[in-house]
């Protein structure tokens, strides 16, 4: 049985070890000066108002280390019980 090149076993262990840990990676959350994201836009209103509503700072959670803002305490229930549902795609671009 022939040995397989040193450059085809490199990129065999590149290609099936080390890329799908680099696409696993979530994208960091676009926050302003003071950890908030989405400019302090509550995300749970673009579903239930279907339009940007401010949230408010009594109603806060942080989550990947950004803090989200919402109008109300059930909004933030909401978020709470299911973020990926609620929060923007690309990092909230």
């Amino acid at each position: 049985m022939k040995k397989l090149p040193l450059y085809f076993t490199t990129s065999l262990f590149f290609l099936f070890f080390l890329l799908p840990a680099c696409s696993a990676q979530i994208p960091p959350i676009n926050v302003d000066a003071d950890s908030v994201a989405i400019k302090g836009y509550d995300p749970v209103a673009y579903f239930t108002e279907g339009r940007p509503v401010k949230g408010r700072q009594e109603f806060q959670q942080e989550w990947q280390g950004a803090k989200w803002l919402f109008v109300s305490r059930e909004h933030l229930t909401m978020f709470q019980e299911n973020p990926d549902k609620y929060a923007p795609r690309y990092g909230g671009y």
